[in-house]
């Protein structure tokens, strides 16, 4: 599984480019959206995808929008035996 951010969308065409992670940059159609809708997409929203070769280059497919990561809890010290009566 790759990551990526949106780049530019093209809305009245249904299409869009991801800018991978890697530094390419991956064309993808409305279609290879997965529990995700074209319309609620937005430029800089970070995806995750799969990319498969076709005849004009690669291909994102499989697209989900990218869950933001959990920040990490710090350590609760412990709390102190409350003395009891």
């Amino acid at each position: 599984m790759h990551t990526g951010k949106i780049k530019k969308l093209v809305r009245d065409r249904g299409f869009g480019f991801i800018d991978a992670t890697d530094g390419r940059e991956i064309f993808f159609h409305q279609s290879s959206l997965v529990e995700a809708d074209f319309k609620n997409l937005s430029e800089d929203q970070p995806v995750e995808f799969e990319v498969e070769k076709s005849p004009k280059g690669p291909r994102a497919i499989n697209i989900r929008i990218a869950q933001p990561a959990q920040p990490a809890q710090p350590d609760q010290p412990a709390q102190p035996a409350q003395p009891t009566e």
